[in-house]
């Protein structure tokens, strides 16, 4: 696995290796509920950004200190589709 976030799809959707020399993980991403309005191609983006977007609306305060601990914050955006 090469350092770095790396997308890499599968039959099944996509595994997305998150690596540094200090940690590493893999994050699997799999049709679901909620994301198969997006293409296969997209599904992960569709799914990591609405994952996200329903964790911030759960104004818990551990998720914020979380946040503030590794520094990952993440804000909606509206994308071009939404704007036509």
């Amino acid at each position: 696995m090469d350092q770095g976030i790396n997308n890499k799809p599968t039959s099944s959707g996509h595994n997305i290796e998150i690596m540094c020399p200090h940690k590493q993980g893999l994050l699997y991403v799999v049709p679901s509920e909620n994301n198969w309005v997006c293409s296969k191609d997209t599904i992960h983006a569709h799914a990591i950004a609405g994952f996200f977007n329903d964790i911030n609306q759960l104004n818990d305060p551990r998720i914020e200190a979380l946040t503030q601990k590794w520094g990952i914050y993440y804000r909606s955006t509206k994308s071009q589709s939404t704007e036509e």
